[in-house]
């Protein structure tokens, strides 16, 4: 199975274990990944502050990109995943016109949400040789993979459930919590911090108290709040937080026997290894 790939600018930077973790994981799986020819930054998150014809315009050239390939096409990064969304429903609505005989004959569809329920549970089952027993996680999806609905197409909005099915797919143990959708900040970690920073904080506490090991993310954006802040939030309140923070497809790379899963780890601000250690995972 082939399928079109947009990684956004992230995955190429400052996510590059991401990146490379989600590459290894459609090896694993055995499917193809057709990363878009000159693809472009999708805007995020700035250019829909600066001008909505600039925002529609750099995600409507990526999916023209997109539709000569005839494959869906499969976004890791949920900021870019939005974007790309907006200028699609920008497209349908009559808003925009695009060019190129343009035909919008694919699907785009989020990382998580391809691979929860577009792939075969049978087939993740299959690839697991090394099960997650003993990790007890919470799925965390933040508020760009699912809302707001008329955008994302999201069949349940408040309530997603494909990381967590993979989790369970894998042997990990997860746990309920009524915050997987709950914002983490975004951009407000530079231009608010301390409002940014009581919003993650409330997740590190309604994780903790939900008896989780570690959060899962599928969100360059929401790891690096997640990951960063931990260390600045034990200095200023006294509690300690140090709450691994791992991608979907990290763990995917873990359980499916991976060789590089120690070097995704490795660029973690809070080490998940030794966590992972005590588990007999690594």
């Amino acid at each position: 199975m082939k399928v079109s790939y947009y990684p956004g600018c992230s995955l190429k930077g400052t996510a590059r274990e991401y990146g490379e973790s989600v590459e290894a994981v459609f090896r694993h799986l055995g499917m193809e990944l057709d990363e878009l020819a000159d693809w472009n930054c999708c805007g995020a998150s700035s250019a829909h502050a600066v001008s909505d014809e600039l925002a529609v315009g750099l995600g409507l050239r990526n999916l023209e990109i997109a539709d000569r390939t005839g494959f869906d096409l499969v976004v890791p990064c949920a900021a870019c995943f939005q974007r790309l969304k907006v200028a699609e429903k920008a497209v349908k609505s009559g808003k925009v016109k695009p060019q190129n005989g343009y035909r919008g004959a694919f699907r785009i569809r989020h990382l998580a949400d391809f691979l929860g329920e577009d792939i075969s549970p049978k087939l993740v089952k299959e690839r697991v040789k090394k099960p997650l027993e003993g990790l007890k996680v919470v799925c965390y999806y933040g508020c760009l993979t699912s809302r707001p609905p008329e955008i994302t197409d999201a069949a349940r909005p408040e309530d997603p459930e494909t990381m967590d099915n993979l989790m369970t797919l894998l042997g990990a143990d997860v746990e309920n919590w009524s915050y997987k959708t709950d914002c983490c900040g975004g951009n407000l970690i530079l231009t608010r911090p301390k409002v940014a920073k009581k919003m993650v904080q409330k997740l590190f506490d309604k994780a903790l108290e939900a008896g989780a090991d570690a959060i899962v993310v599928a969100c360059p954006m929401c790891f690096s709040n997640l990951d960063m802040k931990q260390a600045e939030l034990t200095r200023e309140t006294g509690r300690e937080y140090h709450l691994p923070i791992l991608y979907l497809s990290e763990l995917l790379g873990l359980a499916f026997g991976d060789r590089d899963t120690g070097k995704w780890l490795r660029g973690h601000e809070v080490d998940p290894r030794p966590l992972l250690k005590e588990k007999g995972l690594l």
